[in-house]
């Protein structure tokens, strides 16, 4: 019946700026969607199930509280045979359960028709599942609910890395020493070229990445070997953790950074990537 490509969010930036009573933690991130991701199908059989396959998916339950089955239920989806092709590492960082989840969500809405549900019920399959549900450049802010599209961002390329380690986020944000940052410039600049990206996004932090070091030091590692490849302009990590990327401004400085980690880091997950068109 169809099929949906659930890719990787990667946070260029994630600014930790408060937290609520409730104990959600207020964000101001510049996210970005990359070729690189899941895939999610649908065929029409009696029944409700989900199966997965990919060689990231071993570990991954198909019980109900999968996210994508999750979301499909949330749409009110019956008689569908779903697959989840799993190309993503899990626990991350870089939002692979939600975008599964928001890719469920646009393929069902696809083939049945049904319309997507309000944000408040998006939001309840996880904070980062509103930012995958229309995978573009954009500023999130608040708890994941606050959406600011970034058109015309300059073209860059670049390789993720994950060590192998899961870094549990709410570890990650219980070791975060300061919950009131800075957030980014109120306006964001209008980047006429890929080296004023870089200059800026230089600039800038993830505040969950010291933490998230010092729960895992093989991030360290990571972050220091994609800054020493050739032609890596920034390394940084995306979310908590522990994916980190390299930003190249050429496809063969990414490809061949990423030939290099592979060969020295063979127990690594490695992957260069560009944007997903349409960005």
């Amino acid at each position: 019946m169809g099929a949906e490509l659930a890719p990787a969010k990667i946070n260029l930036t994630l600014h930790v700026t408060g937290q609520r009573a409730d104990g959600y933690h207020l964000l101001d991130s510049l996210v970005v969607f990359t070729e690189a991701g899941d895939h999610v199908s649908a065929r029409k059989l009696q029944g409700l199930s989900l199966s997965i396959t990919g060689r990231e998916g071993a570990g991954l339950g198909t019980g109900a509280d999968n996210l994508v089955l999750r979301a499909a239920r949330l749409m009110g989806a019956s008689d569908l045979a779903l697959t989840l092709e799993k190309n993503l590492p899990l626990s991350s960082g870089i939002g692979g359960g939600s975008s599964d989840a928001a890719a469920c969500l646009r393929l069902v809405a696809r083939v049945t028709g049904a319309p997507l549900p309000a944000m408040r019920a998006v939001l309840g399959l996880g904070a980062d599942v509103p930012v995958c549900l229309a995978p573009r450049p954009c500023r999130m802010q608040g708890i994941g609910e606050t959406l600011t599209p970034v058109p015309n961002l300059p073209p860059f390329w670049m390789v993720l890395v994950n060590p192998r380690v899961e870094v549990p986020t709410p570890q990650v944000f219980r070791a975060l020493a300061q919950r009131d940052n800075a957030p980014m410039p109120s306006a964001l600049p209008d980047w006429h070229d890929t080296g004023a990206l870089f200059a800026f996004l230089a600039e800038q932090r993830n505040d969950l990445q010291p933490p998230a070091c010092r729960i895992a030091p093989q991030i360290g590692l990571v972050l220091d070997a994609l800054d020493a490849a050739q032609g890596c302009a920034l390394a940084r990590m995306s979310g908590s953790g522990a994916t980190c990327f390299g930003m190249f401004a050429a496809r063969a400085e990414a490809e061949h950074a990423a030939q290099v980690l592979q060969a020295a880091h063979p127990e690594w997950w490695v992957v260069p990537t560009g944007l997903l068109a349409g960005q």
